[in-house]
């Protein structure tokens, strides 16, 4: 009998064939970033009344408040929030951001959705002629395509497609850099593909035949689903171990009562130029969008000479897909157990009051709604004089220029609760050098004179460190909280 080599057989290879079938399209994918593109970009706000920005806050104010009383859990604002220009404009960065170079941008109004291929047949001809024009070799959706709708559009388009969410994990993938961003990153992409993996080849839906191919009736795709499905159950479980790893390290850090302030906002606000104006790091800080994904914690002195540790998130984004927000939990724990929020926004957007919608959105869907937020108009350097008008509790500055750093660390320092300033006048024996150089390292000293072996002064600082000396104090009913907008220098 002649050698029958199965590794030939067409039904034994087919496994191996959707395998390398789903890496190739992968392969193509990553490869085509970075190629000219044709933006497409739709309006679905046709035929409905346009809302005001102010009135578009509201509206998403009130979807807050909603879901913060249990009404709605997950709360995605309408595409009409942000302005179509605005929209545009911010999808075009998206692009440049993954490296892709726009080529062509296609335009479209209509009511609602085609359900076929999103936007009609009509206008997917205008595109397959704008690609053919151009030589474009990539289409970029700024919408979610359904699984239906993307096998129906790469089925008229002769280059690879590629829709909002897909975009973003690309970017995300591009950024991470740690192993836990990567993990992160994978979870994500996985979850988001799962339901998207039928329609990829014929071999995908049938079930394998030939010798010794035959098994239980298990078709192709439910092969590869399988597998993608034990992928997804391994990341969790070494996410979960990283969980672990910072429930650890966070009970070290929680050993000693070091408050957590960790910096919040939409992406390209300007989070990392500030992060490194006050704590003196070099961490990335790019124009680009998502340029911090893996998160950065500094020990970061006060005013007070209280240590905080501040933290450097990820940035928001409009319709931030939910697969990435609930992939990176275990990156935005930092914001989850941070006592004090500081919101940075960019005061030179035009859609600056939306972003701030988008932005508390996503925080009352991490469950940190509530927490006390500090809101810090960052790039003022870029306002003219006349702009320069802000609204109460709203902190300017410039991370660029340095102007309203001091104002804003002393904000900082008011706002933190779990350790509060106290003012104390101390009378302590020049023999107790330690102590007193303990309450030099730790507080702000003032009123300082000595009589005899005896130091007099007055030490402004955290609750915990004075009380620490109380035996010291020269009148125990002096602990009171320091007023906020006191001088801890006065004399």
């Amino acid at each position: 009998m002649a050698d029958y080599n199965t590794s030939h057989h067409p039904g034994a290879n087919r496994l191996k064939r959707s395998a390398e079938q789903e890496r190739e399209l992968l392969r193509r994918r990553q490869e085509a970033i970075g190629e000219r593109a044709v933006l497409v970009c739709v309006d679905f706000s046709a035929g409905r009344p346009k809302l005001s920005p102010v009135a578009s806050a509201a509206r998403a104010s009130a979807a807050i408040d909603a879901a913060g009383q249990g009404g709605v859990e997950h709360v995605q604002p309408p595409a009409a929030d942000l302005d179509f220009e605005a929209s545009l404009a911010e999808f075009q960065e998206l692009a440049r951001s993954a490296g892709a170079t726009i080529a062509a941008v296609v335009l479209q109004h209509r009511a609602k959705p085609d359900p076929a291929t999103l936007v009609g047949g009509g206008k997917l001809d205008e595109i397959v002629a704008t690609v053919e024009s151009t030589g474009a070799s990539l289409v970029l959706f700024d919408h979610d395509l359904s699984p239906s709708q993307a096998r129906n559009v790469e089925a008229r388009l002769p280059v690879t497609v590629i829709d909002r969410t897909q975009l973003i994990l690309d970017i995300f993938a591009r950024h991470a850099r740690t192993r836990e961003g990567m993990l992160q990153v994978e979870l994500a992409q996985l979850e988001y593909s799962l339901p998207r993996i039928g329609g990829k080849g014929k071999s995908m839906s049938q079930t394998g035949g030939g010798i010794g191919t035959r098994g239980p009736g298990e078709t192709q795709l439910e092969t590869d689903k399988r597998k993608i499905r034990g992928r997804v159950d391994r990341i969790k479980q070494q996410l979960e171990a990283v969980r672990r790893i910072r429930r650890q390290q966070r009970g070290r850090r929680e050993a000693v009562p070091v408050p957590t302030v960790a910096l919040v906002g939409y992406t390209n606000a300007g989070k990392s130029t500030l992060f490194n104006a006050i704590t003196g790091a070099e961490v990335l800080a790019s124009e680009r969008m998502f340029a911090t994904l893996d998160p950065k914690l500094r020990q970061l002195t006060l005013p007070s000479r209280r240590k905080v540790l501040l933290s450097d998130t990820v940035g928001f984004l409009r319709h931030l897909p939910h697969a990435l927000v609930t992939s990176f939990r275990a990156t935005l724990e930092e914001v989850e157990r941070a006592e004090l929020l500081v919101h940075v926004r960019d005061a030179a957007s035009p859609t600056l009051e939306e972003q701030k919608a988008q932005v508390e959105i996503v925080l009352n869907e991490l469950g940190v709604g509530d927490k006390p937020t500090i809101q810090v108009l960052n790039k003022i350097d870029l306002l003219g004089p006349e702009s320069r008008i802000f609204g109460p509790g709203e902190i300017p500055v410039s991370a660029l220029s340095g102007e309203g750093l001091a104002d804003l660390l002393k904000h900082i320092d008011a706002a933190l609760t779990a350790d509060p300033l106290a003012e104390i006048r101390f009378r302590i024996p020049q023999a107790e050098g330690r102590v007193i150089a303990a309450l030099e390292r730790g507080a702000n000293i003032s009123r300082q004179k000595f009589e005899g072996n005896l130091t007099y002064f007055t030490a402004h600082g955290p609750s915990s460190l004075l009380e620490r000396y109380r035996k010291f104090w020269v009148r125990e009913e002096a602990t009171q909280p320091a007023d906020a907008d006191a001088d801890p220098l006065r004399g």
